[in-house]
């Protein structure tokens, strides 16, 4: 079952130029590929890679489509600490992405059930997603998708845990403008991706790298579903912990 391929990266740049030669493979042998993107620190320096690769002419995003893997409820797009607003930064206004085809879900609605059923069959109506980029929480959370989540969960509205939120406070002015719930891709439908590649970074992710290195599988923590995939590369770096076998 376990199909996965890991990685060990000379560095953080290092990580981010492995990460973004699977994504430029991908466009360049299927310019219409359909992207599944992440948010955070962690996949900046993939997005700073994509761009300049971009520029240099080696790929083009005209006729690719991009799904992100969540957003907060109740947080305007212009808002800096919003996902639009990220995704915009870090690589949608740095490249021929066409509008019409960057998808983030819409946590600013008042059915918001509704949307994120929406957001999943545009996911299905796309052909699902070819690659897909994951980080990975200290606890184990891919997407928003906290531990206990169900594995078979779609597309859904969370409760952020008061860890996450504490987390994420540096992208907002103050404390009480952190957002309490967010919507997110499913761990089935971040599952459902033909391939995934994942990006840890950091001693602070040792716990998470060394369960998901276990390969024990558990709802308690989300990116062990990562296991029942058939196709995912792990690229890490600054993990102390590095003594597993190449695979």
């Amino acid at each position: 079952m376990n199909s996965f391929k890991w990685i060990e990266a000379k560095s953080y740049n290092d990580m981010s130029r492995l990460g973004a030669e699977l994504f430029i493979q991908q466009l360049q042998e299927k310019p219409a590929s359909v992207l599944g993107l992440a948010t955070g620190g962690t996949p900046e320096g993939l997005y700073e890679e994509l761009v300049r690769n971009y520029n240099d002419g080696k790929i083009t995003f005209e006729q690719a489509v991009t799904f992100n893997l969540d957003e907060y409820v109740g947080v305007p797009v212009t808002n800096k600490g919003s996902y639009h607003y990220y995704m915009d930064e870090q690589l949608f206004q740095h490249v021929n992405m066409q509008s019409n085809n960057i998808n983030i879900p819409n946590g600013n609605v008042t059915d918001l059930n509704a949307s994120a059923e929406a957001y999943e069959a545009l996911i299905q109506e796309a052909g699902g997603i070819d690659l897909q980029l994951l980080g990975i929480g200290v606890n184990g959370h891919i997407g928003f998708n906290e531990p206990s989540t169900s594995f078979t969960s779609t597309t859904h509205i969370v409760e952020l845990t008061s860890s996450t939120r504490e987390a994420n406070q540096i992208y907002f002015e103050q404390p009480k403008d952190v957002p309490t719930h967010a919507i997110t891709m499913g761990i089935q439908t971040i599952v459902q991706a033909k391939k995934i590649v994942v990006l840890i970074s950091g001693a602070s992710k040792q716990e998470a790298y060394d369960r998901l290195r276990s390969g024990d599988i558990s709802e308690d923590f989300p990116a062990s579903a990562l296991h029942m995939h058939s196709d995912v590369t792990v690229i890490f770096t600054d993990i102390r912990n590095t003594q597993f076998s190449q695979e």
